[in-house]
């Protein structure tokens, strides 16, 4: 791996239920320290962050839509979309709404992304399937609904599940999407030879909250 690059892989993220300022001020701080992609905070302190970021133009703001299980209804998600839109997000992570497709209600889960694609216009869309609440036959599903709805990512969990994401997910989502669309992991991913099995399986992004990004970064020798 490029490691002096490794940050350009990394969406720092601070979405938990129990975060607060300390936190986001860390991930600030260690954002602008080592240049990650992007970041993302919990809705209510996303312009808080495009703030903070403002003057950092090579670190994007990323907008969590219909987090954690994807069950809002389609108009909320849209509405949180336009707003951080509007506000300067460049991103977008989007939960599918996962009860819909265990209960193979497809053209609900397809509506929802759909609209929520329009909505976000030429930004880039990430949608979170939470493959740990899914069989393999639902994981190939639901990343073909995301594809086909104009997913650029199909993004393996919110980090809120208390099963990790795998190197085999990756592999099932690769083998579904192809070069159709990228792949982000989030969840459990807590080391470097986390991150280098799963971009040999097809990972481009990674979601990796500020501990465990600091503890990966201090494996590749880019922090003390």
């Amino acid at each position: 791996m490029d490691l002096p690059n490794l940050p350009k892989l990394i969406d720092l993220s601070c979405v938990k239920t129990d975060i607060v300022m300390e936190d986001l001020r860390a991930m600030v701080a260690l954002a602008k320290k080592h240049r990650f992609i992007c970041c993302f905070a919990m809705p209510c302190y996303t312009a808080w962050l495009i703030e903070q970021l403002k003057d950092d133009q090579d670190i994007q703001v990323g907008g969590a839509v219909g987090f954690p299980s994807g069950a809002d209804l389609t108009e909320a998600k849209m509405l949180t979309a336009e707003r951080f839109v509007a506000a300067g997000c460049g991103e977008l992570d989007m939960v599918i709404n996962v009860g819909a497709l265990k209960n193979r209600d497809y053209a609900m889960v397809s509506r929802d992304l759909e609209q929520v694609k329009a909505a976000a216009g030429e930004r880039t869309l990430k949608v979170i399937l939470e493959v740990a609440c899914l069989t393999d036959d639902e994981i190939r599903k639901g990343s073909e609904l995301a594809v086909r709805a104009g997913a650029a990512y199909v993004k393996t969990g919110t980090g809120w599940a208390k099963q990790p994401t795998t190197v085999e997910h990756i592999e099932l989502i690769r083998d579904t999407i192809g070069d159709d669309a990228k792949i982000k992991a989030a969840g459990g991913i807590r080391t470097l030879r986390d991150i280098e099995r799963m971009v040999a399986a097809g990972c481009s992004r990674f979601g990796i909250g500020i501990k465990s990004a600091r503890n990966i970064l201090k494996e590749a020798g880019l922090e003390a």
